[in-house]
């Protein structure tokens, strides 16, 4: 089996290159070489750019027309958090948007102690997002409420909708303490796309360098401890792969598409060697 049959083209994350703007986010990917793009619609939190990307604004426009001149597709939309507080209809227009633009899937955060709640609150998600062709991928992170692999596909579960998936990030279900074995004995049809990443073996001890890893120095796949050819061989073939490689550090003296080249390169090496040890047809 090669790597193109079990692994579509590539989407480049935003957080890999979140100092671009959305348009720009776009134009590097094409450049690149990759078949889509992944765009934040809602900061994730309060010291990212803001750009006005939701609704029928200049950005908007301007992102649509890149995607229409690129052929670059939209891969999904983020990022949408349930909190205590959180009112799902504030969340219309953003996955509005993210269907005008061609998004197949909406990132969704589980920042809400109240499991009950928050699978109410994921399902009305599912519930907007399925007319529009979205499917809502829920996320987990360890310092969220959602903290670990099985706490996602708990909560997907019991919303109870077609549209729900897990979302696997690399760095997440390990630092997670997620185990190969609940990948493979996953549903099937939970899965839908993963964010690909490496990292050191060793898993943080404080939440501040946990976070700092994630969400700002990551490693390129292959450069790092984390057990990816496991985690691709334990999930179903086919899925959508998405880069989701912030690298501060290395960002500060190269340019955004030469780091999402070298990505791309690392990334097809790694996909290459688990098609060729993925077993044949019966």
């Amino acid at each position: 089996m090669s790597d193109t049959l079990r692994f579509p083209p590539l989407s480049l994350a935003a957080l890999t290159v979140l100092e671009l703007a959305p348009a720009a986010m776009v134009q590097c990917a094409a450049d690149a070489g990759y078949a889509s793009v992944g765009l934040r619609l809602i900061p994730a939190t309060a010291h990212e750019p803001r750009h006005d990307l939701v609704g029928d604004t200049p950005t908007v426009r301007e992102v649509a027309r890149v995607l229409a001149d690129t052929g670059v597709s939209v891969l999904d939309v983020e990022i949408l958090r349930l909190e205590p507080q959180t009112d799902v209809d504030d969340y219309r227009a953003a996955l509005e948007t993210g269907a005008r633009l061609g998004a197949r899937f909406a990132l969704v955060a589980g920042n809400d102690p109240d499991e009950a709640r928050l699978v109410e609150r994921f399902a009305a998600l599912c519930d907007l997002g399925a007319p529009l062709g979205l499917a809502l991928a829920l996320e987990p992170m360890p310092w969220t409420d959602v903290r670990t692999f099985g706490d996602g596909l708990r909560v997907v579960a019991r919303a109870g909708r077609d549209n729900a998936c897990v979302l696997v990030d690399a760095i997440h279900f390990d630092r997670g303490g997620g185990r190969l074995a609940e990948l493979a004995a996953a549903p099937r049809s939970r899965l839908r796309y993963v964010q690909l990443c490496d990292a050191p073996a060793q898993r943080p001890r404080d939440l501040d360098t946990l976070l700092h890893q994630a969400r700002a120095e990551r490693l390129m796949p292959g450069d790092g401890g984390l057990e990816l050819e496991g985690m691709l061989a334990a999930l179903p073939p086919g899925l959508p792969v998405s880069l989701e490689v912030p690298m501060r550090t290395l960002a500060a003296t190269m340019p955004a598409v030469e780091r999402a080249r070298r990505l791309r390169a690392k990334t097809e090496a790694l996909l290459a060697r688990v098609a060729e040890h993925a077993p044949g047809p019966a």
